[in-house]
């Protein structure tokens, strides 16, 4: 036998095999309600999906809020050959214990993944997987570093749970907070509340204290259906109640590789970057630092598949995540090769060309940070106004004005939402009715005579005052079309008290001249030949946000509000500018 006809069967050989491990398939036993006992006592109930087969399997282990009674990727595991567990958290449906957001995770986690690993059929290895909250339970796990856990996949979810879940930048999520903590409690508010209650009613009242949710037990402490919606009220600034269980206090506890999913018009967006790019830098191992990935979608909380909001991305949008987070985890877990292995580290999806794109890094390190300054004279107020936007810096130049009144807020059109599309709609969505309002500055770019590309981090270096102590000031950043249709990439917001750190209120005084940083998040997106960059900056986006009262009272108990008037300044002092980072094309 010559060496290459050696070579041909051995390859022949291999080819055979790869194939057979590509089509294994096993029949699917489950054992529900097994129950775990945590290390204070508690029992936790779980669900078991395994191979109807002998020998030991990785476990693949999900800890959720939200039900484990049906799970259809469980069924799909165990058919791949692994151990597919799922478990009620603690205080949640058949487990036992008090629910209470993030609180009992790390501990309830550890105990789980290690419970799971001594398993008769189990081969001592765990990952999790799961989004949202249920990406916190993998995150608050991998910092308790159980030493049987080899991995995890958390999608669309947050590094930091009071900036980034609870806050932003100072301002309150009430959109979220206030559906999220409905949703959990929905259980108790359909024998407790009359069908049809108006959310949006609801989200009008002030103080947020008196939210009707929390008041259904009648006494505010008694009787509550969410107790922690009034403790993350009352700690608006990022203090110890927060820094115990925030993921960015602790990445170099993460020893374990974590392929991170998340989406440009996910709620927890930036979370998601902040946990790949923090675990890279920091994480406590080698196999932390080098084996993440990243994989950033368009809908996330948004949506999924091909259509996100108003818009259609094209088929390409289209994708099995499941086979996806199953393939890594057979090359992980059991040293199968998919592929995978042979990939870039970060995947994206780049809007307006609509195609997936590898990346050696995030941000792309071709990306170069440009500056687009604002420019008018004095009356960029609305799609009526003369504002406009490019890469010359101001000259003298009047600012702009314009007046904040919390009866009267900016509304909320689509964006990063979660958790109630009925009521308001998530992901891009047409901005020309709040550009139609006289307290939204609008700034404009020339069209495009080519392609312009916009990947990475977005922020705007802002120049600003206000007859008030506080006040909020947001930007958004917008695709025009030729035909008008003004899409919304990427926003954010900024409380004025929290200028300087999200750890002390400072107020502002009346008629001060201030720089602010926004963080406007990210995006990927290619404005095509044609269209125009915008920017946006008002100073509410409710009820996505709460409104600033301008009063300088704490959310929890402010109910009295006042007008305000906020001057944006753009001159040769005072060079406001949207910072982006353009990819040469």
């Amino acid at each position: 036998m010559n060496n290459r006809f050696l070579r041909l069967v051995i390859a022949f050989a291999f080819l055979l095999a790869t194939n057979l491990m590509a089509a294994e398939h096993y029949d699917v036993e489950i054992e529900r309600g097994v129950g775990v006992k945590m290390r204070d006592g508690v029992m936790l109930r779980a669900d078991i999906y395994r191979p109807n087969s002998d020998g030991r399997f990785p476990v693949l282990l999900q800890r959720t809020p939200y039900n484990k009674a049906v799970c259809d990727f469980c069924l799909r595991a165990a058919a791949r050959g692994f151990v597919a567990i799922i478990q009620d958290v603690r205080g949640r449906y058949t487990s036992e214990g008090d629910w209470y957001p993030f609180k009992n995770e790390s501990n309830d986690g550890y105990d789980t993944v290690e419970w799971a690993a001594a398993l008769a059929y189990s081969d001592g290895k765990v990952g999790m997987w799961g989004g949202s909250y249920v990406g916190a339970t993998q995150m608050l796990t991998a910092i308790a570093s159980p030493p049987h856990l080899a991995g995890i996949f958390p999608f669309d979810t947050a590094s930091n749970y009071h900036d980034g879940w609870t806050y932003q930048s100072g301002a309150f999520e009430q959109w979220f907070n206030e559906s999220w903590t409905s949703g959990l409690a929905q259980d108790t508010l359909n024998r407790r509340v009359a069908h049809g209650t108006n959310a949006m009613h609801w989200a009008e009242i002030l103080p947020l204290a008196d939210y009707p949710l929390l008041r259904l037990g009648g006494h505010a402490r008694l009787g509550q259906l969410a107790p922690y919606f009034l403790d993350w009220l009352a700690h608006p600034a990022y203090d110890d109640y927060w820094k115990r269980w925030s993921i960015e206090e602790h990445f170099a506890n993460i020893r374990v590789p974590v392929y991170s999913v998340g989406a440009w018009y996910d709620i927890f967006l930036g979370g998601t970057l902040r946990n790949y790019l923090g675990i890279k830098a920091h994480g406590g191992t080698e196999a932390a630092r080098t084996g993440g990935r990243l994989l950033m979608m368009i809908g996330g909380h948004a949506g999924s598949g091909r259509k996100i909001g108003a818009l259609d991305f094209g088929p390409s949008a289209e994708l099995d995540s499941d086979a996806l987070m199953l393939d890594w985890y057979e090359t992980l877990l059991k040293g199968k090769a998919h592929g995978v292995e042979q990939q870039k580290p970060v995947k994206i999806f780049v809007m307006g060309e609509n195609v997936w794109r590898e990346e050696d890094a995030w941000p792309p390190a071709r990306a170069v940070s440009t500056r687009y300054y604002i420019h008018s004279d004095g009356n960029a107020n609305s799609l009526r106004g003369n504002g406009t936007l490019d890469t010359a810096t101001p000259g003298d130049e009047k600012p702009d004005r314009y007046t904040v009144d919390p009866a009267d807020p900016v509304p909320t059109i689509g964006g990063p939402l979660c958790c109630d599309a009925a009521h308001l709609a998530p992901g891009p969505r047409d901005q020309r009715p709040v550009e139609a309002r006289d307290d939204v500055l609008v700034y404009t770019t020339p069209p495009f005579e080519k392609d312009f590309e916009v990947t990475g981090p977005v922020s705007l270096d802002l120049y600003a005052g206000s007859s008030s102590v506080d006040t909020d000031f947001t930007g958004k950043l917008v695709d025009v079309w030729p035909n008008g249709f003004a899409q919304n990439l990427t926003e954010g917001i900024l409380r004025a008290r929290y200028r300087n750190s999200q750890e002390k209120a400072e107020f502002m005084n009346p008629g001060g001249i201030y720089k602010l940083t926004l963080d406007l998040w990210a995006t990927s997106n290619v404005f095509r030949a044609g269209h125009r960059l915008r920017l946006e900056v008002s100073s509410s986006n409710f009820p996505r946000f709460d409104r600033n009262l301008n009063t300088g009272e704490e959310p929890e108990s402010g109910k009295h509000f006042v007008k305000a008037t906020n001057t944006i300044y753009h001159d040769r002092e005072h060079p406001t500018a949207l910072v982006l980072p353009v990819i040469p094309r």
